[in-house]
């Protein structure tokens, strides 16, 4: 099967709408898209966000962003502007939008593979970074390949099998440019495909990933949108105006 991985989309609509039309003129047929989390937060278009997310969506988890929208996540450890964000989202989003969120969870199996919002080690709040903390998250990982966000940056980290100790366990790992591919049939994997709506890998156009779950095999993928569109609701909306800046610089 190929499905899609896409995550963080944090209430960007014109890269959403450009990284679905991107999925939907892949020469292979993409047959599923699955969501890492953090449907809202930061951008100003939650409703519009949300109905793709549960129209194109066969398995969406639920992010920080979307648990403290819900009120279940206090905010105090969040940036003045995420936590700004966060308030803003409250008060504007539709009630479908809050129902779409609740029943969500941040971890999940899909086709032999496990899927976080954060890690196997935290769900919810850990920034896989660096590859000695995807070599303990690999050990708590319920099975081989394991698909992350939030950090915002297109990642893979690869170890081998087995319990993660003695020799030739060494996990390494780097992001991962567009165009990337990577040959899953061996190790334990933890594979980010990157945000939709706000990378922080330098790289302003928008990223998700496509998985061959046969091969098995994943191709990193990163598409250009525009970034007006997407800063402009920001900007009218009284948010705060470095979350519209940060778009064009992929930070």
């Amino acid at each position: 099967m190929r499905a899609a991985v896409i995550s963080d989309i944090h209430s960007n609509l014109p890269a959403l709408e450009a990284v679905l039309a991107a999925i939907d003129n892949r020469e292979e047929a993409i047959e599923e898209i699955w969501c890492l989390g953090d449907v809202v937060g930061y951008g100003a278009q939650p409703d519009p966000c949300a109905e793709l997310v549960r129209e194109r969506c066969e398995i969406c988890l639920i992010g920080n962003h979307d648990l403290a929208v819900l009120g279940q996540l206090d905010i105090s450890s969040f940036s003045a502007a995420a936590a700004d964000a966060v308030r803003w989202t409250i008060e504007n989003a539709a009630p479908e939008t809050i129902e779409m969120l609740r029943p969500l969870s941040p971890s999940g199996l899909r086709s032999g593979m496990a899927i976080f919002h954060a890690s196997p080690r935290d769900p919810v709040w850990e920034y896989v970074l660096s590859a000695d903390q995807a070599s303990e998250c690999m050990q708590l990982q319920p099975e081989r390949i394991s698909l992350i966000g939030h950090s915002h940056v297109a990642l893979y980290f690869v170890g081998a099998d087995g319990d993660g100790e003695g020799e030739g366990t060494v996990t390494r790992g780097a992001q991962a440019p567009a165009g990337f591919t990577v040959d899953l049939a061996e190790g334990r994997w933890l594979l980010n495909p990157g945000s939709v709506g706000q990378p922080r890998d330098g790289d302003p156009r928008a990223a998700w990933l496509e998985l061959d779950t046969a091969e098995p095999a994943a191709i990193f993928h990163r598409v250009e949108y525009d970034v007006d569109e997407a800063a402009r609701p920001i900007l009218e909306s009284g948010l705060p105006k470095h979350l519209a800046e940060r778009l064009y610089a992929g930070q």
